[in-house]
């Protein structure tokens, strides 16, 4: 398949202000460094149903300018995504990284992208996690795609909670 390329997110700012834009926050019962190593370890997210494989295709250490791949359930949909965020302070148990998608097998998107933040609380650590994105084609035109990808992004949420429980 060829590959489309898509236009960059360079500024947080996009995470508030896309197109459709989609943001939950979780209290996770683990320690923020404990989540912030399952969100940035190596085959991450294998939790999520809607992810089939998540693989880093740059060398540890991971910071700004990473790239990994992610091939989305049940695999027809590759995405490559290059890190524009890292930031970790570990001594505060704060976390924050942000990716753009460089290019995707499958036209529809002129851009998308992640952001995630993770900080102490009471219970462990609070995840928020944001998703951006700008369709573009036919796609861009359809009304009402705002909710149609909020219950599909939704299962991230669902997904996510079970999975640390599992760890507390």
């Amino acid at each position: 398949m060829a590959e489309h390329q898509l236009e960059p997110i360079d500024d947080v700012s996009f995470f508030h202000r896309a197109p459709v834009a989609y943001r939950f926050t979780v209290d996770l019962p683990v320690t923020p460094d404990v989540a912030w190593a399952e969100l940035t370890r190596q085959n991450t997210l294998d939790w999520c149903r809607m992810i089939k494989k998540v693989t880093f295709t740059s060398p540890e250490p991971h910071g700004v300018g990473a790239t990994r791949t992610a091939e989305l359930a049940p695999g027809f949909v590759k995405i490559n995504e290059r890190f524009f965020v890292w930031e970790a302070d570990a001594e505060a148990g704060t976390y924050r990284n942000a990716f753009t998608v460089v290019s995707a097998n499958v036209p529809g998107l002129r851009r998308f992208g992640e952001l995630t933040e993770v900080v102490p609380s009471g219970l462990g650590s609070r995840l928020t996690w944001a998703f951006a994105i700008e369709p573009a084609g036919p796609l861009a035109k359809l009304p009402g795609l705002s909710v149609v990808s909020k219950p599909a992004l939704g299962t991230f949420r669902a997904d996510t909670v079970k999975y640390f429980s599992k760890l507390a």
